[in-house]
């Protein structure tokens, strides 16, 4: 009877005549309980997980997403997870000094670009949350976005899916004097899809075979290109995916896929150990980067950048030397 008076309150005929009949308090209270329903339809801002059972260091762990509290022993080593050089993080005061001069350097190196024609091209893949979309963020802030862009593809459609595997990404390529950023890109078919079951293992392989002939073909064709992974302790991962839960503005980057794959740590690793040994190549190196601590690993990919492109008013005094560190190249890097 109560969901009844509802819907006739609702109903656009009715509802100024209703309103008018019925006492304000009682209106607002039905309005108030229409509301209230309304939001217990909603699809959540995060997806739920429930409690996990994760092997660390030889001991079982157990791990709520959904539990507000982080554990203390995510908390104690989410910086030094996976070997980190660094205990702690690198000074606020002193990443954004050496931060705005790299990013002045990157306007002049656009400029260099646009005048002489040159393009540039950077891959940056990593685990989820490893911060790609970050690094990139900071990468372009001052640089021309006209000239500048950022790739970050859907899910293939089905005319995508049934064309050659790289076609979709050839489509957004570099044209003469621009700067273009792939936050995940065909690496996809070396990472993700296999992991989860979204590519057969022929397909993997295939890919693997073919993407060095692919990628010299780029460096070929005179564009610097650049593949950077952005490697990550799993307490890292951990805090981070917690901090997406509970984060209002967040919260949307948090999905069913990273769920997933919280227990496939390993797969993972296995997967991109696999990649790195088959796609690291002298034409075109994987960068690595110790990203544990996002300030450091921001300035190392900037740097990176900078020091590999010849451009104009180019200030190696302010450029500095990179940190050994937490930047190296191919397989040997990782498994340090």
């Amino acid at each position: 009877m109560f969901m009844r008076k509802i819907k006739v309150l609702q109903h656009p005929c009715v509802r100024m005549d209703a309103c008018r009949k019925a006492p304000i308090a009682r209106v607002r209270k039905l309005e108030r309980f229409v509301r209230m329903k309304k939001a217990k339809e909603k699809p959540e801002a995060a997806p739920a997980a429930g409690p996990i059972s994760i092997k660390i260091g030889g001991k079982e762990r157990a791990f709520d997403i959904d539990d507000p509290a982080l554990p203390d022993w995510v908390e104690d080593n989410k910086l030094t997870a996976g070997g980190y050089p660094y205990d702690k993080k690198m000074k606020s005061e002193e990443y954004e000094k050496e931060l705005e001069e790299l990013q002045v350097e990157l306007v002049k190196a656009q400029a260099w670009l646009q005048t002489t024609g040159k393009r540039v091209m950077a891959l940056f893949e990593g685990r989820d949350a490893a911060g790609k979309g970050g690094t990139i963020f900071v990468l372009r802030q001052y640089m021309n976005p006209r000239t500048a862009r950022n790739v970050a593809l859907t899910k293939p459609t089905p005319t995508e899916t049934g064309q050659w595997y790289y076609q979709r990404y050839v489509d957004h390529f570099p044209t003469s004097g621009e700067f273009v950023t792939f936050d995940r890109s065909w690496y996809n078919r070396a990472g993700v899809e296999p992991v989860m079951g979204f590519c057969t293992p022929e397909q993997q392989e295939k890919f693997l075979d073919e993407t060095p002939h692919f990628e010299r073909m780029i460096c070929n064709e005179g564009i610097h290109f650049f593949k950077f992974w952005l490697n990550i302790g799993r307490e890292t991962q951990l805090e981070r995916f917690h901090d997406r839960r509970w984060s209002p503005l967040k919260n949307w980057k948090f999905s069913p896929i990273d769920i997933a794959g919280i227990n496939k740590w390993d797969d993972y690793t296995k997967a991109r150990d696999l990649m790195v040994e088959r796609t690291h190549k002298q034409f075109a190196p994987w960068i690595i980067i110790r990203a544990n601590d996002k300030r450091r690993a921001r300035l190392a990919v900037m740097l990176r950048i900078l020091l590999s492109l010849p451009y104009d008013g180019r200030d190696l005094g302010t450029l500095g030397k990179e940190d050994k560190k937490i930047i190296g190249e191919g397989p040997s890097f990782l498994e340090k």
